[in-house]
């Protein structure tokens, strides 16, 4: 499945940004979806994703700020982002994986279908 993310940009600290993704087809339900971020000279990590079933995990640096969800009807899957930190600047991707369970979420090698990154830059 190809994965097609948007969404990103400059804004300044404490402000909201909501990033989107949108499988080539009908995924939910079969997926579990997650949204990785990588910062200069630093690792891929993990700040959220969420299972077949719609259950949901969080990076501990990112919980009750950021929000991620899935539309069925549009076929996309959200990231929502509010209060950002300079620290949450990074490239931000989208990733797909079939059959993955609630253990497996926060481990990038899990997952087969990787969307091109965009830029969030928080910055006053």
């Amino acid at each position: 499945v190809q994965l097609q993310a948007s969404g990103g940009g400059l804004v300044q600290p404490g402000a909201s940004l909501e990033l989107s993704c949108v499988p080539s087809r009908r995924i939910f339900g079969n997926y579990g979806m997650g949204r990785f971020r990588q910062a200069p000279g630093k690792q891929r990590e993990f700040v959220a994703a969420f299972n077949l079933s719609g259950s949901s995990k969080y990076a501990d640096s990112v919980k009750g700020r950021f929000t991620i969800s899935r539309d069925n009807a549009k076929n996309t899957m959200y990231l929502q982002m509010n209060s950002l930190k300079p620290e949450d600047a990074a490239v931000y991707y989208c990733a797909a994986a079939p059959r993955i369970i609630y253990s497996q979420l926060s481990n990038p090698g899990s997952y087969d279908s990787w969307g091109q990154g965009t830029q969030v830059t928080v910055s006053s």
